[in-house]
Formats: structure tokens, sequence, C-alpha cells
């Protein structure tokens, strides 16, 4: 894995910084920074903040939320937003828009790893109007063409 620089700020005290739970882990966690636990009903949408601003190292780079596989699957505890993009020119505090998407009320607790924040890449385009496109196997087949 090659290793870039990116500096975070604490906005609040009790904020945790952002940490890979194995060597080999694509994306850190972020914590909740709440004050008392959370409870989103099914369906409840709410806005959690970390406490935590960072800037990545130029525009070439750009920070990914993703939800926490475990808490999606195990109870339907979701991004609201699927992926959180954070452009690089953004330094205001990270806050991760939660769903609730089971069918029974999550508690989200203060300092709760709520979610993983991935750097990638960043690739711009120049996008080109063409007449046509060049041709595929799969063509315009979508939406489960490929028969999966």
């Amino acid at each position: 894995m090659q290793q870039v620089t990116v500096k975070y700020k604490v906005l609040d005290p009790r904020a945790q910084a952002p940490a890979y739970a194995t060597a080999g882990a694509a994306a850190a966690d972020l914590c909740a920074l709440l004050d008392a636990p959370l409870t989103l009903a099914p369906m409840e949408r709410a806005l959690i903040p970390t406490g935590l601003a960072i800037e990545l190292p130029g525009a070439g780079t750009v920070a990914l939320v993703y939800a926490r596989s475990g808490l999606a699957i195990k109870h339907g505890l979701c991004m609201a937003n699927g992926v959180g993009v954070i452009d690089s020119d953004y330094r205001g505090e990270l806050r991760v828009p939660m769903v609730n998407l089971g069918a029974q009320p999550y508690t989200i607790q203060p300092g709760e790893r709520v979610a993983q924040l991935c750097i990638a890449p960043v690739y711009t385009a120049a996008f080109v109007p063409a007449g046509a496109l060049s041709g595929t196997a799969r063509g315009e087949g979508g939406f489960g063409s490929t028969g999966k």
C-alpha cells in the first residue's frame, strides 16, 4: 500500500483520530462524537459528527466515507447518501449521514465506530462528445443482462 500524509484537526477534545483496525485495512474507522447515545428508529436519518476535519494532500486525492459492513448487515445502519465524497478543498467537520434501514431501532453510542474513511486517487475526465462509441460483447446490456 502506498502511504500519503493526511493532516487532521481535532475540533473537539473528545474526538478520536481516524484509525486503521488492522495492518491490511484499506479504510480508517471514524467514530461518533455524541454527548449521549442516539437512537435511530427504522428509516430515521441523522448526521453524526466526528469532531474532526482533514486536509488532503492535494487535488489528486479524495476521501471516501463508507458504511461499516458489520453495522450494515447486522443492524441495517448505512450511509444515507451511499458513499460520502470529501473533496480535497473541504476543510469542515467530517459528519456521517446515517440511516437505519433495519427493522429495529439502533442506538449509536458515543465513541462508536460508525463509518470508514478511505483515501483514494482522483482522475478528472475530459468529456468529449462522440457520435458513436466503440462496440463490446456486452453492448448496451445492463441491469442483469449478464445473467447474474
